[in-house]
């Protein structure tokens, strides 16, 4: 898979171009670019929540194979044709979300980003990793302009199960140590 690269600077994007990990070059504007782009930003979002939970918070252990799994799915954009992302990493995070999920109270009213610190920052990375979703959607359609548009049911469903997660996490968090919900109030 890619190759280990021994200087960080190449000089070869210097024209606009990119290069995908089959050594394929596209333009650094393409699509498939944006939706890489944003799974990085959404692995560094959770990375950034990882900073402010307890290291023995029980979400550790599910956000780090979460953000392994992300390295993956831009793997996986980056080598059209390569499967690393399957329907049972999909299922696992379903496992995680009933889990989470089943001790909450029934959602009545739209929650507003916030509660703790680190309730806010999952809920950025929920909405980081919604503009993933949306621009891979994009991506995946047949009128995508992508150069290499071919995108993978499990990966497209992985991405959109991961903000579920991190909706249902945002909750948990905001709810511990005490913590309440930030609830939108109409017409406030």
């Amino acid at each position: 898979m890619g190759n280990r690269l021994s200087k960080i600077y190449t000089r070869t994007g210097d024209d606009g171009s990119t290069g995908l990990g089959d050594g394929v070059r596209i333009p650094k504007y393409d699509l498939r670019m944006h939706a890489i782009g944003d799974v990085d930003e959404t692995n560094c979002a959770i990375g950034l929540l990882v900073t402010e939970l307890p290291a023995d918070d029980d979400l550790q252990p599910w956000l780090a194979r979460i953000q392994h799994r992300l390295f993956d799915l831009g793997g996986e954009l980056c080598l059209p044709d390569y499967e690393l992302i399957k329907m049972e990493h999909v299922t696992e995070l379903e496992q995680w979300l009933d889990q989470l999920n089943e001790d909450l109270p029934m959602l009545k009213d739209f929650i507003l980003p916030g509660g703790s610190r680190a309730a806010a920052v999952c809920h950025q990375a929920r909405v980081i990793s919604r503009r993933a979703e949306r621009v891979i959607a994009q991506l995946s359609a047949p009128d995508s302009g992508s150069q290499i548009p071919n995108v993978r049911p499990a990966l497209k469903s992985y991405i959109n199960r991961l903000s579920d997660f991190l909706f249902v996490a945002a909750r948990v968090i905001a709810r511990r140590n005490g913590g309440s919900e930030v609830l939108w109030q109409h017409g406030l």
